[in-house]
Parts: C-alpha cells; sequence; structure tokens
C-alpha cells in the first residue's frame, strides 16, 4: 500500500509539473513576437468558428500555431467571444494582443469625408461608391438636408444608415444655430435659412467674406429686391444633376423656373446645395452693412458695394484689370 501511495503521488506530481509547464508554455508564447512581418487587416465575417479563424490568422501570418490560439481562445480568453469586424495589427503583435483585440470589438475605424457645397447627388455618389459601406440606398433626402461633415465607420455598416446620420447632423446643427440666430431675419423658418446658406456656400468659398456675402442677400430681401444670385440659375437647369459645362447666357437668366432670382423675387424654394455650419450661420449671423452688390474680383474673393454706380465702377475696373469677364452676381 506504501508503494502504491507512493507510487501515485509520483504520477500526481508530473501530472501538476506537466500541467504547469504547459500553462507556463502557452502563456509565454502568448507573450512572444509573432511572425507578422508589415501591418496587417484582416476582416473576419460573423458566425466564423474559432478553429477557423486560428487558422486564418495562421495563414496571413499573424500567429505561428493555430492550435495554441484555439487552445488559448478557451482556456485563457479572460475578454468574452471573438467578434466578427475588421482589425488593423502591427507588425510582430503577440498572440494576446490579437485575442484581445478580437474580443474588444476594436474595430477599423473608416472615414468619410463630404465636403461643403455638394448636391445631393454629388453626395449619394461619394456614399455609393465607399466600398467599406454595404447594402443601398432606399430613399435619397430632400436637397440641402445632408450636412457636409467628416463621419466615422466601421466596415459593414450600411449605406442607408450613414445618409440617415448625415440627414440627423444637418438637423440638429440647423436647429441649433436657428437657436442662436440674431433678430429680425427674413426668415420665416429654418428652413428658409438653410435657403440662404446654400446660396452663400456656392457665392464664396471665403470664410472671411460668408456673413458679408449674406448681409448683402439679407438686405435684397428686406427690400423687396431680386437676388440675382447664378447659381440659383445653374440649379435651376441642372436641378443638381451634374455640371452645366458652360458659362451661363443672358438667355439662361430669363428661364422660366421657381429657382430664377433674376425673374422671381425672395428665396427659391428651396436648397440649391448641401451648406455646411459655417454658410449656415452665416445665414443666421450676417454681418450689419447697407451692401447691396458684390462682384468677384477674380482672385477668389469679392469686391462689395452699397449702391449700383459704385458697383458698376468695380466691375469696370476688375474687367480692364483681368482683361476678361468677371463673373457677377447680383448685378
Amino acid at each position: 500500500m506504501i508503494r502504491l501511495a507512493s507510487g501515485l503521488l509520483s504520477i500526481s506530481l508530473i501530472l501538476i509539473a506537466s500541467t504547469a509547464a504547459s500553462v507556463w508554455f502557452l502563456e509565454s508564447w502568448l507573450d512572444r513576437p509573432g511572425p507578422l512581418l508589415e501591418p496587417l487587416v484582416i476582416v473576419l465575417k460573423s458566425g466564423t468558428g474559432v478553429q477557423s479563424i486560428a487558422s486564418h490568422l495562421a495563414g496571413v501570418d499573424a500567429i505561428d500555431n493555430p492550435l495554441f490560439f484555439a487552445l488559448a481562445v478557451v482556456t485563457k480568453n479572460k475578454y468574452g467571444p471573438l467578434q466578427a469586424g475588421e482589425y488593423s495589427f502591427p507588425e510582430r503583435v503577440n498572440p494576446r494582443t490579437i485575442l484581445a483585440t478580437l474580443t474588444s470589438g476594436s474595430t477599423l475605424v473608416h472615414k468619410l469625408t463630404i465636403p461643403e457645397g455638394l448636391t445631393r447627388s454629388e453626395i449619394m455618389e461619394i456614399v455609393q461608391n465607399t466600398a467599406a459601406l454595404s447594402g443601398e440606398i432606399n430613399a435619397v433626402p430632400k436637397e440641402g438636408r445632408l450636412l457636409p461633415e467628416t463621419y466615422h465607420f466601421s466596415r459593414g455598416d450600411t449605406r442607408e444608415s450613414m445618409v440617415t446620420r448625415m440627414e440627423a447632423a444637418m438637423q440638429d446643427a440647423l436647429q441649433t444655430l436657428w437657436s442662436e440666430r440674431l433678430p429680425n431675419l427674413p426668415y420665416s423658418s429654418p428652413n428658409e435659412a438653410l435657403v440662404m446658406a446654400s446660396i452663400i456656400e456656392e457665392e464664396t468659398g471665403r470664410a472671411s467674406e460668408r456673413a458679408r456675402v449674406a448681409a448683402v442677400f439679407v438686405n435684397r430681401l428686406r427690400l423687396d429686391m431680386l437676388l440675382q444670385s447664378d447659381p440659383t440659375i445653374l440649379y435651376g437647369i441642372t436641378a443638381g444633376n451634374g455640371k452645366l459645362g458652360r458659362p451661363l447666357t443672358r438667355t439662361d437668366l430669363r428661364i422660366s423656373s421657381p429657382y430664377n432670382t433674376y425673374r422671381y423675387i425672395g428665396l427659391p424654394p428651396g436648397p440649391i446645395t448641401n451648406p455646411g455650419k459655417a454658410a449656415i450661420a452665416a445665414a443666421l449671423r450676417p454681418s450689419v452693412t447697407n451692401e447691396l452688390y458684390f462682384v468677384a474680383d477674380g482672385n477668389g474673393g469679392h469686391r462689395f458695394a452699397r449702391t449700383l454706380t459704385e458697383h458698376n465702377r468695380n466691375v469696370a475696373r476688375f474687367r480692364r484689370s483681368n482683361q476678361k469677364t468677371i463673373e457677377c452676381s447680383v448685378c
């Protein structure tokens, strides 16, 4: 009996030592730099099993032993199940970091930037061509209802959800800026301010000019003057679908369109583009001036005037100095 007990004790000690050695070896392997020689991006599909994930990681040289990784998932995973998604790993990443990352759901973040001044058609094209998004766009919002911004998303997010986010962001921005507007502006609703902002967005790309351009149009609204904005004519012709591809003509200025601000007093019936926050803020907090005219100076800026006589002098001066026809708004 003593010999049997001694034998069993020896076997137990061997098993304990062997188990301890295995645990130590696995722990050591988890912290060992992996074989990955350059940064790697992988995509794990939903429903993929542990063994398949381990084999895939080994196949792309992220780990050197899929069996150890699968064993670690089962015995050493303190974080939860592996999660589907797109992940980025640096070179020589160790298996423990891979395991922690795949269970954290810290997927790779993508960015989608929508510039100011695009029409909804142009924005839809950008969203449609963003490969990391999925699905189709079922409903396109009205013109002007999408906020130009940089949006972060994960691979597999839907195009429909991205468009919904843009629409919600515009609504939030418009409501916030509307609450901060100056008193006695000639707008009956936030939508009218949005229409004005879209015109400002198209008329100038200079931040320092936005509030001044807004003042010119606000002054004209108050006096029941025609806005005479070339970009509204362009929108009336193209409906925001592509570029006109030629300069405006005098015939264009006579078209019968509610967007023709050379024929109809007041704001057009809707936005002509999707303005950014700065243009909306300018529409709601215009400069205090008595200016009624501006003309492009050929260098990205504008020359402003209070009277038609002064404005005509500005137009003539810049035509002579540039030896070409200068774009003229509110002429």
